[in-house]
């Protein structure tokens, strides 16, 4: 049963456990609440469970205990159905995970031709308007291999957005590319922010969580020590652990 206060949530975590079978203790009771509309950046050091985390709002990562509540749906019900669940949640990866032997519309077109069962015709239109959305409309016939990273990671973004998502999930887009195409993905992200769009970013970038996110979380050894208005983590964190990490990568 959903209450009144999850209605406005996009996102309702509550003392989420994360064990792995090494004993590693990867979430410690996290709590969270992510408002419909609302931008939050996760960030921490590395190894803090930020992906972790990110991981189990779709379930990629499964959880050892508490409950996760995604656009009104009890992750863990039994009548759940995990995969219905994923086609309302995009998921964007490090790795840009395109297929090699597909053009960058192909790769768009794919998944809502497979599970959506939309006719070639309309896929095709719906994957050459989000091309163009994300300013790549000049290579739509590029395979991957042809494409920068930044490029290569604005065709994965395309394609995650092709299944209409109520939900964003960004898992450090930009580690893996060079620090010249960084800014282009980021770009494209905060156009989806002012569209509206509920997004979850684990990022690195800290000048994109001040300016894009409505709230940042900090995260260290599995806990969330912060949960804080961008302006409070930023110019007057109040955490001592947040202190030393800014110090470090400001």
């Amino acid at each position: 049963m959903i209450d009144e206060v999850e209605r406005d949530d996009i996102v309702t975590v509550e003392q989420v456990e994360k064990y792995y079978p090494n004993g590693c203790h990867a979430l410690k009771d996290v709590t969270a609440h992510i408002k419909r509309g609302e931008v939050v950046a996760v960030i921490g050091p590395s190894g803090s469970g930020k992906s972790t985390f990110l991981r189990t709002l779709n379930q990629l990562e499964e959880i050892s205990s508490g409950r996760i509540v995604v656009d009104g749906i009890d992750m863990y019900a039994s009548d759940t159905d995990i995969n219905q669940l994923r086609q309302n949640v995009g998921m964007v990866f490090q790795s840009f995970n395109l297929f090699p032997h597909k053009t960058a519309l192909e790769n768009v077109m794919l998944a809502p031709m497979i599970v959506s069962n939309l006719s070639k015709n309309a896929a095709q239109s719906k994957a050459e308007t989000l091309m163009k959305r994300v300013g790549l409309e000049d290579r739509m016939q590029s395979y991957p291999s042809r494409l920068s990273g930044g490029q290569q990671q604005r065709v994965a973004i395309a394609r995650a957005l092709a299944m209409e998502p109520d939900l964003m999930l960004f898992d450090e887009p930009t580690s893996a590319l060079d620090p010249e195409m960084v800014g282009e993905v980021l770009d494209v992200i905060k156009g989806l922010a002012l569209e509206g769009m509920s997004m979850v970013v684990v990022t690195h970038e800290m000048g994109f969580a001040r300016e894009v996110a409505d709230r940042v979380l900090f995260m260290e050894e599995g806990a969330l020590l912060v949960d804080d208005s961008p302006q409070a983590v930023f110019d007057t964190p109040a955490h001592p652990r947040l202190q030393q990490f800014l110090a470090k990568v400001l």
